[in-house]
This record gives C-alpha cells, sequence and structure tokens, in this order.
C-alpha cells in the first residue's frame, strides 16, 4: 500500500491510498508460482519412479531401499523426518501449483469477453476439461495411495517392515480395480506433464513451428516414459513377473 497526492484538488492535495498488488500475485508471479512447483513435482514424480522400479531387484532390495528413505538425514534428523519434510514440501508444492493455476484460469477467462471461433473453443475447452478432471484425478489418487501404501490404512497386509509385500498385495490380481484406478491415474498425470512440458520448452524459445513440434514431440515422450515407468510395477505384480 502506498500514498499518491491528488493534483486536481485546486488548493490542497488529497491524499487517495491506492493499494500496490504483490508481485508474486500478478500474472508472472502466478506463472513463476506455477512453474518453481512444477519443477519440484516433475522431480519428485522422476526420483519416486526410480525407486518403484527398485522392486524388479528383490524384495530384500526394494525393503532395505524403503528404510534407507526413512532414516534418510540421520543422525542430523531423525528417523522418519525427512520423510515428513518432503511430505510437507510437496503438499505446499501441489497447493501452490493449484492455486496458481486456479487463479490465472479466471483472469483468462474474465479478460476475453469474446468466445474463441468454434473450432478454437473445441480444442481449449477439450483442454481446459482435461486439466479440470484431471486434476481432481490425481488428487484423489494421492489421497488413496498416502492411505495404501503410506499409512497402510487402506492396503491389504500394510506392513511397514515389509514395503514389497505391500505392494506386491496392493495390486494382486484380485484387486484389479486398484490397478484400474492407478492406470486412470496415471494416464490423466500423463495429459498434464505433456502440456506442462510443451508449455515448458516453448517458453525456453522453442516458439516457431518447427520448434513446437520438436516441442510437443518431447513433451510426449517425456510424459510416456514416466508414466511408463510407474504402470510396469502394477502390471507386473498383476502378470506374476513380480510376487
Amino acid at each position: 500500500m502506498h500514498w499518491t497526492t491528488d493534483r486536481t484538488a485546486p488548493s490542497v492535495g488529497r491524499v487517495v491510498i491506492t493499494k500496490t498488488r504483490s508481485p508474486i500475485r500478478s500474472n508472472v508471479g502466478l506463472k513463476a508460482v506455477m512453474a518453481v512447483t512444477g519443477i519440484l513435482l516433475v522431480l519428485f514424480l522422476v526420483l519416486h519412479m526410480l525407486g518403484n522400479l527398485k522392486v524388479f531387484t528383490g524384495e530384500t532390495s526394494f525393503d532395505h531401499y524403503a528404510a534407507w528413505l526413512r532414516d534418510l538425514g540421520k543422525p542430523l534428523l531423525p528417523s522418519t523426518w525427512f520423510l515428513w519434510i518432503q511430505r510437507t514440501v510437496l503438499t505446499a508444492a501441489v497447493l501452490g501449483h493449484i492455486g496458481a493455476a486456479t487463479a490465472l484460469a479466471m483472469r483468462a477467462r474474465a479478460a476475453r469477453p469474446v468466445p474463441y471461433a468454434h473450432r478454437r473453443k473445441i480444442h481449449v475447452n477439450y483442454a481446459a476439461r482435461t486439466m479440470r478432471w484431471g486434476g481432481v484425478i490425481i488428487l484423489l489418487f494421492v489421497i488413496y495411495h498416502i492411505l495404501d501404501l503410506t499409512t497402510g490404512h487402506l492396503n491389504p497386509k500394510g506392513d511397514p517392515s515389509n514395503p514389497y509385500g505391500n505392494v506386491v498385495a496392493d495390486f494382486a490380481p484380485e484387486r484389479w480395480y486398484v490397478t484400474l484406478f492407478y492406470v486412470l491415474a496415471l494416464v490423466m498425470l500423463g495429459f498434464h506433464l505433456r502440456h506442462g512440458a510443451f508449455s515448458a520448452f516453448r517458453s525456453l524459445g522453442q516458439q516457431t513451428p518447427k520448434g513446437e513440434r520438436r516441442a510437443r514431440a518431447a513433451a510426449l515422450v517425456f510424459a510416456v516414459v514416466l508414466v511408463g515407468g510407474y504402470l510396469v510395477v502394477p502390471f507386473a505384480v498383476l502378470t506374476g513377473l513380480v510376487s
């Protein structure tokens, strides 16, 4: 907030109070929030996927990896503190990402009194609905995933000392509906990743027609590889490759 003087008054300057928007609430600031939180979330997704793939190294190795994560930061941090710090940062990143995206979408809608042409409108509505409903599905999946494989409340085994057994029990053939929900959530995540990666590549200068084609291809490859890396685990359990 700052003070200004109204020069239109004939004799005595009139003090007017105006509000100055915080830089982080500007469009540029909100896009920066989306970029930073998006990078944090993508880094976590990549590292988490690589950790999940250790399930193919066997039960002992996977359980040892899970125990190492719980003790990461010792003796500086007590056991599991690193994981809770990580979860807190990721929760803040998710909320910041959703909040910034929502604010930008509302501003864009308010600033566009004239609708797009019919073909453009179909494309925009499809993208908007995919991102909107995809975000809801991903959020529900994250909540379920935490209650399932983090706290163990919804896991049929729920043994914190045997993460490998929890994964195998979770995606057992008779629990096909869990695998189906997992696939649906990851496909939605793939749409998000493709859109976000494409936007990031364009921001890096790929704005010519040829550059945009490259950006779309790179974003698609990145999304497919990451989603495939996650999906290979439940399908390995479902088919008996991991048991």
